[in-house]
């Protein structure tokens, strides 16, 4: 019996290559970690390779799946990956992507920062200590640092990486965010989920992770996510002046 206090969601779309490994890698840990993964239809089989490890006994009660019909967005993922652990008795839940970009031999320090310094959210920044991202093109890499740099401008929200993908959430901040205005899908969703977050009022700790470019598989970076990040900061401007944010239930 594999019981876990936390719950790795993992969305996938064509991540044939880096499904089975990632798995294995945060079965690996000596903490217990369970895994959920959110496939949007992979056509590459990734889900079939996901429901062929479950049937093994190390997996069976530690890795689940919930399969979607075509890209739904890695927003929506997340919220369905949320509601699904907060419907079961998960008090950590982490966002992670599947490609390795996340190392995870993270995962513990994350959980570290929530469950034993008393944190609220942690988030794997690629930029609190500098610029700690391996084998991008340095385009990519003054695009992210610097669309980071313009939330904190624009929004007065002070944590260096509000794009990051990599995070730990405590059970009470996902029953808290009302998940269902949650608007934006690509990297507006990453900040728009933090920059709730500290609206409300929970502590939010950065802890520096090294980020890796995938090695395997194919980007699913595209413009369209970037623009929505860059106007929906705007937008997140005027709900930090306009919005009643839920308050923390004690």
């Amino acid at each position: 019996m594999h019981s876990s206090d936390s719950i790795v969601i993992i969305p996938t779309y064509n991540e044939r290559e880096n499904i089975e490994k990632i798995i294995r890698a945060v079965s690996g840990l000596d903490k217990c970690f369970h895994i959920l993964i959110i496939d949007d239809g992979s056509p590459d089989g990734t889900s079939d390779i996901v429901d062929g490890l479950m049937k093994q006994e190390e997996f069976s009660d530690r890795l689940f799946i919930i399969k979607r019909s075509g890209k739904q967005g890695l927003g929506t993922a997340y919220i369905t990956g949320f509601k699904w652990a907060l419907e079961r008795d998960y008090q950590y839940v982490f966002e992670m992507d599947a490609d390795f970009s996340h190392d995870p031999n993270d995962l513990p320090r994350l959980y570290a920062a929530c469950a034993d310094e008393g944190n609220d959210v942690a988030i794997g920044s690629r930029y609190v200590s500098g610029v700690n991202v391996v084998n991008w093109p340095m385009g990519r890499v003054l695009m992210s640092y610097f669309a980071s740099k313009y939330v904190r401008i624009i929004t007065g929200f002070q944590v260096n990486d509000t794009t990051a993908g990599f995070v730990c959430y405590r059970r009470r901040v996902l029953q808290t965010i009302e998940l269902d205005k949650i608007r934006f899908k690509g990297y507006g969703f990453q900040i728009e989920m933090k920059f709730t977050a500290y609206k409300i009022g929970f502590r939010i700790k950065e802890v520096p992770v090294i980020f890796v470019n995938r090695r395997e598989g194919v980007s699913k970076m595209s413009s369209g996510i970037f623009g929505e990040a860059f106007f929906g900061v705007m937008r997140l401007r005027w709900d930090g002046w306009t919005r009643k944010y839920p308050k923390i239930e004690h």
